[in-house]
């Protein structure tokens, strides 16, 4: 099983990190259901900016404690290098 690690742009314009195994489910959840983060509830919609796969869940959830302790321009500069079209 792959684990996707993500960065989400709420419509508040903050950030969220995430980890999942299915990005797709967790992120119709984020937008849609009572499932979704108690962060993103309030702050819908939002937008997946980041993701990287990672071979397993441990080495996800190292990567998704590395993200969060970057700082906002950090994490936006992520972003841009990933999707530079969008950036």
């Amino acid at each position: 099983m792959r684990y996707c690690v993500y960065i989400l742009e709420c419509a508040d314009g903050t950030l969220y990190v995430g980890a999942t195994n299915d990005l797709a489910r967790r992120l119709h959840a984020h937008n849609s259901l009572k499932s979704g983060a108690r962060y993103t509830r309030t702050r819908r919609p939002v937008v997946v900016r980041y993701a990287e796969l990672c071979r397993t869940r441990r080495g996800a959830m190292r990567r998704e404690y590395a993200l969060k302790k970057l700082t906002r321009t950090q994490k936006w500069e992520l972003c841009a290098r990933a999707n530079p079209s969008t950036g």
